[in-house]
């Protein structure tokens, strides 16, 4: 046994770490049709999902506080929303000027994003083949994540959302969600669909 196929033997022995702490079964599917080849082994995958965490740059658990691989609805959302709200109420602190300022404990943000694989290839020419064959099934935000000892394809789609949702002790209104619910859900179900596009371009492969 080679490295590369060592290396694929023991990162699929792996149990799943994921924030869901268990198997997509939306791109479950295709992982396991990379995984058929000799050449490809997958690392990490998703097929979208809707997050509502706490904003801030550097990464660490307990950052998400909502976590859905399904469509919601608002009124799922909006109650999930006004829970964080609770949480970062706005404190006034009085100073010895007698002027008040807002001190917000947390912010959070509202992200929505598309499918996602990384796919371990054995060599750059496989690494290539792959790249072009998602890009045909509509996975446009695709390449090669890194070179080296692990080559490391990063097959992604374009479809997300990001932006500030509680900033400063002010919360984003209602009438506003349930429009984002609307482009979430749609980009989520585009998303399931380039899977299986990307399925079905594997087959032909």
């Amino acid at each position: 046994m080679n490295r590369f196929q060592q290396r694929k033997k023991d990162v699929l022995a792996k149990q799943d770490k994921s924030s869901i702490g268990f198997w997509d079964k939306r791109i479950s599917k295709l992982c396991e049709k990379i995984n058929s080849f000799e050449e490809y082994y997958t690392t990490s995958s998703c097929s979208g999902r809707v997050v509502l965490m706490i904003d801030q740059e550097k990464k660490g658990p307990g950052l998400f506080e909502f976590v859905s691989h399904d469509v919601v609805g608002f009124e799922e959302l909006w109650k999930e929303i006004k829970k964080l709200s609770l949480k970062d109420k706005v404190k006034f602190k009085q100073n010895q000027n007698r002027k008040f300022f807002i001190c917000p404990n947390l912010s959070y943000k509202f992200k929505q994003e598309p499918p996602i694989i990384h796919v371990a290839c054995k060599d750059l020419k496989n690494a290539e083949i792959i790249l072009k064959i998602g890009r045909k099934a509509g996975w446009k935000k695709s390449g090669i994540l890194s070179l080296g000892k692990n080559i490391i394809v990063e097959l992604n789609c374009s479809w997300r959302l990001e932006f500030p949702l509680i900033k400063g002790g002010r919360l984003l209104g209602g009438g506003f969600v349930k429009e984002v619910v609307n482009k979430v859900n749609w980009n989520l179900r585009r998303g399931w669909r380039a899977i299986s596009r990307l399925e079905e371009e594997i087959e032909k492969f």
